[in-house]
This record gives structure tokens, sequence and C-alpha cells, in this order.
């Protein structure tokens, strides 16, 4: 009896330890990202960057998530989702201590760790609520995104103010992130020991599979779907603080307008994955949140920064909600754990593909139209895009069956 009221009292030790994990390893995977946008002037002017040299300091990472993620889906496997996160965390932090060093190689070898961390952790953190939490998927895709957009929305707002309650500037500023990541690898190294520990507790166990997920038209949905959604949100977090500026908006407030985005997508983003995985498909879903992205844009073209934060609350609505699908379609779109790690690895592969090109290519059709409409008009092409593949990818149908 004795024995029995350990192991229950272990079991629950364990379940807070993997709740901490998923919170913790989310709320570093936008953040370090987020944090550069409001102190990009800084950074322009400190190491002397043309706009080119800018715009990859967010997309060298969407690169790094391209290239580097169908590979951690296949290490995951063999090394395991809780080493291959511990890993993670050390290569974001060296990413985060080189970038913020003062050499110009420094800062793009920083923003390349950066993204290869930030890649294994978006890749592997489905997998690893799938696995540790397979009835509460919904809830605990809900906290992942929640734990995310919390701190990318404190990076947007206060990320000036760290820099000068620090006295480094921008240093400070991306440096801070730093305590994040070392907080997680911290709750990671607590559950490797609790499970060496009590070994005789029963644990989820990651299974095997040879599907090939890039043969699959369903897969191929979710993840153009998600690159499309990541496109429309990078290219915002990129040049919002610029065409802000160019439409006569005091420079130190476009951080704030990042700020409500961020802060508006985290209620939504943590119902989104409860009500959504209740729900027989999500078309309707889809439907609504395209409508919102288009209106978003519209407004930029018509009233530019006029009702700006009104704009901020319907961007953050529908990205919130637009991420939160992508992020669920991983666990409910697939029949395994491994598939989900899978599906999740291709589809921000071919995702951040995709998006990676949004910012250069936004900020290029500002140079042929000074008025921004053209970069707009371009998102709005892509919100038609999203609308036509994230339809087909809210139909109740799994990569499996195809």
């Amino acid at each position: 009896m004795m024995k029995n009221e350990v192991r229950k009292n272990a079991s629950y030790v364990l379940l807070i330890i993997n709740v901490l994990v998923v919170i913790l390893i989310s709320s570093n995977l936008r953040s370090p990202i987020v944090a550069v946008a409001p102190v990009l002037g800084d950074i322009r002017d400190a190491m002397t960057l043309d706009n080119f040299q800018v715009s990859l300091l967010t997309s060298i990472p969407l690169f790094m998530f391209a290239v580097c993620s169908v590979l951690v889906s296949r290490f995951s496997g063999k090394l395991g989702i809780s080493k291959l996160l511990m890993y993670s965390l050390i290569i974001l932090s060296s990413g985060l201590f080189l970038r913020i060093t003062g050499s110009l190689w420094l800062l793009f070898l920083g923003s390349l760790l950066i993204g290869l961390g930030i890649c294994i952790g978006n890749v592997v953190t489905p997998g690893y609520v799938k696995n540790n939490f397979p009835r509460q998927i919904g809830l605990m895709t809900g906290i992942f995104a929640v734990s995310m957009n919390l701190t990318a929305a404190l990076a947007s707002g206060f990320s000036v103010k760290i820099g000068e309650w620090t006295g480094l500037g921008w240093r400070g500023s991306l440096g801070i992130w730093l305590v994040i990541a070392a907080l997680g690898f911290l709750v990671l190294i607590l559950e490797l020991i609790f499970n060496k520990k009590n070994a005789d507790i029963p644990k989820a166990v990651l299974s095997s599979s040879d599907f090939n997920m890039f043969k699959s038209a369903q897969a191929w949905n979710i993840s153009v779907f998600m690159g499309l959604q990541s496109l429309f949100y990078y290219c915002m977090v990129a040049w919002l603080p610029s065409f802000l500026t160019d439409y006569h908006m005091p420079g130190d407030s476009s951080g704030w307008v990042l700020f409500v985005i961020q802060i508006t997508m985290i209620p939504v983003t943590f119902c989104c994955p409860i009500i959504a995985g209740k729900l027989k498909d999500q078309r309707i879903m889809i439907f609504f949140i395209c409508a919102l992205m288009l209106g978003s844009t519209m407004m930029f073209v018509l009233l530019k920064a006029q009702w700006i934060y009104v704009n901020a609350v319907i961007i953050g609505i529908s990205n919130g909600l637009s991420f939160s699908l992508s992020i669920l379609f991983f666990s409910t779109r697939t029949k395994s754990s491994i598939n989900a790690v899978k599906i999740s690895g291709m589809a921000q592969s071919v995702g951040y593909l995709i998006a990676a090109f949004g910012p250069p290519v936004f900020g290029k059709l500002h140079d042929w139209d000074v008025s921004w409409n053209m970069s707009f008009y371009f998102l709005s092409t892509a919100v038609v895009l999203m609308f036509y593949f994230g339809m087909k990818a809210a139909r109740n149908k799994c990569v499996e069956d195809n």
C-alpha cells in the first residue's frame, strides 16, 4: 500500500516536471527572434547593416527551420525527445551568447545557432506533448502556445526597456533570454535524473514508424498551411516597426503594437486547441482566420496607421488561431507520437522555407513601392493560398489515410 502511494506521488511529481518542460521549452521558441524587431535600429546603427543584412536577422533562423526540421524528426527516435530538447537549449544558449558579442560574423553565426536550437524545440515539442499527455493534447497545446506567445509579448513590449535597465543596450535586450534557456535546461536535467531514480513508473514509449510523410497529400496541406501562416506572422514581426515609422507613428510605439499583437494571441492560443479539438473538422475556423487576415492587410492599405491597435488585435486573433491550429494538426492528424514528430518536422521544414522568403520579398516590394501597398497585396495573395490549403488540412483526415 505504502509502495503504491509513493509511486502515485512520484507520478504527480513527474507530471509537474513534464508540464514545466512544455512551458519553458515553448518560452524559448519565439522570444529570441521577436526581441530583435524593437531594437533593430540600434543593431543597424551599431553594426552598420544595410536593409538586406537587417532582414537576414529574421530570415536566417527561418532558413534553419526549413533546412533542419526534417533531419531533427529523424533523430528523435534514436536520441529520445528529452535529450534532443536538452541539446536544443545548449545550441540556443550558444547562439544567444554569440549574437551579442559584437562581431558582425558572430551576429549572424549566433542567429544561425539560435535558428537551429529553436528548430529542434519546434519539431519535437508536439511529439513530447502527444507522448506525455495523450489525453490532454488540446489543453497542453494551449499551454504550449500561451507560453510561447506570452514570452514573445514580453520580448516585443519590453525589449527596449530591458536594454535600458541592464545598461547594455540592444545586447542586454537580446542576451536576457539566456536566463529562460538555462531554466529550461535545468528542468530537463531534473526530468532525466527523476526518470533514472524512478524507473519503475510507467512511461509513454516513443513508437516507431516507417511511414513516408512526403507521400501524404494531407501532410502537404498541413505543411503549406503552416508555412503561409508563418510567412504572414514573420513579415509583420520583421517589418511592422519600419512601415509604422513610414506611416508617421513614433518609433518607440511600434514595440507596443507588437506587444498588443502578442498579448492578444495568448487567450486565443489557449482556447483554440481546446475548442478545435472538440470539432469534427475545423473548416469554419479556417474561414474566420483568413477573413480576419485579409481584413488586416486591407486596413493597412486603406487606413495606414489609423486604428492601428484595433488592427493589432485583429492580427493577434487571426495569427493566434492559425498558429494553434497548425500545431494541433501535428497531433490530431496523426495516429502515433512518432508520426506527430515526423509531420512536425516536415511541416516546419516546408513551412519555414516558405516563411523565410516572406520578409525579404515584403521588403523588396517596398523598394519598388514606397507606399508599402504592394507588400500588403503580396500578403493578401498568401492569405488566399492559405485559405485553399487550410480548408483541406482542416478536414477530419489523418496523414496516414492517403
